[in-house]
């Protein structure tokens, strides 16, 4: 495993992330028992990742604080989060609480408002923030962060303001080989400014089903958005996958994101030991050669909303 320091935090976090959200929740939505949920945790410490993340609202809390009780606090980084919309500063204080209980820990590292949306930026900001910045001089957390509303917010303006905000240690946005416009706007920002950058959805569903990647660029073809030549087979990424370059379309997408001034972690959600094990591979490569990243960038460089169909 390779290891990073997490923006301007003292955090020294795995380039590899789990994500215990997203479609799989460590495979308890495709019928994993809890045990088996712990055991895949288990696992992913075993290779070398210290990074998890999750949430109030993917109800892997209390399987994530479980699998961690045996193993040293110091040794993992535990992310988790909890919506801002119509939430009050005792009411967020009180979801921490709920959350410190169901992970069986005395302090989250990062805590996130998750999913911000634009109207509900200023709210967050000025009431929320504040409230948990207190919680943090209490121990409750180290490190305070926000994620973007993904189908909201396809401009990550939210993340552009939290950028010049000061309060925001960690952030976490959608990047992916056909959502670059956020590297410009804000993960390359967020490298300047020495924040901390999670990066979620870098294959998800778009990348992993080639029937969904064909079908999303005969959209964009029809809409005049990527060259016609792209629609007319249904391999419209195969140019990545050669003797030097990439071993799959999924293999290129972790590379992209992991190599990617200012990203930190690339989180990943799994149910599967080898699908794991595969993931971790791909992120432990050295980058995509020079002219794939080229022609990428040339194709999908102005795109800023693909791959957004489901939020994490």
């Amino acid at each position: 495993m390779e290891y990073t320091t997490l923006g301007r935090t003292d955090l020294k976090v795995s380039v590899a992330g789990l994500g215990c959200g997203g479609p799989s929740r460590l495979g308890r939505r495709a019928g994993a028992s809890q045990k088996q949920a712990i055991d895949l945790i288990h696992h992913a410490i075993d290779l070398g990742i210290n990074f998890f993340d999750t949430a109030h609202v993917y109800g892997t809390e209390e399987v994530l604080g479980a699998a961690l009780a045996s193993v040293p606090r110091d040794s993992v980084i535990v992310s988790t989060k909890y919506a801002a919309v119509g939430v009050s500063a005792e009411q967020i204080v009180a979801r921490l609480d709920d959350s410190l209980r169901a992970l069986e820990t005395d302090y989250v590292d990062v805590f996130h408002l998750h999913g911000v949306k634009p109207k509900d930026y200023d709210h967050a900001l000025k009431i929320l923030a504040p409230a948990l910045l207190r919680e943090r001089e209490r121990g409750k957390i180290r490190f305070l962060g926000i994620t973007e509303s993904l189908t909201l917010d396809p401009e990550q303006t939210v993340l552009q303001r939290a950028l010049d905000d000061g309060c925001w240690d960690v952030i976490m946005i959608l990047f992916n080989m056909m959502h670059q416009g956020a590297h410009t706007s804000v993960v390359a920002r967020s490298n300047e400014r020495n924040i901390g950058t999670l990066i979620m959805s870098a294959v998800r569903s778009l990348f992993s089903s080639p029937v969904l990647l064909t079908q999303t660029i005969k959209e964009l073809v029809a809409a005049g958005r990527v060259p016609a030549t792209l629609g007319e087979t249904n391999d419209p990424l195969g140019f990545l996958v050669h003797e030097r370059g990439a071993d799959s379309v999924i293999d290129a997408a972790y590379r992209f994101a992991r190599h990617a001034p200012g990203a930190d972690v690339v989180l990943f959600g799994t149910g599967s030991s080898a699908h794991m094990e595969a993931n971790i591979s791909s992120l432990l490569k050295p980058p995509l050669p020079k002219a794939d990243l080229d022609r990428l960038a040339d194709l999908f460089g102005h795109l800023r909303d693909v791959g957004m169909r489901e939020s994490i």
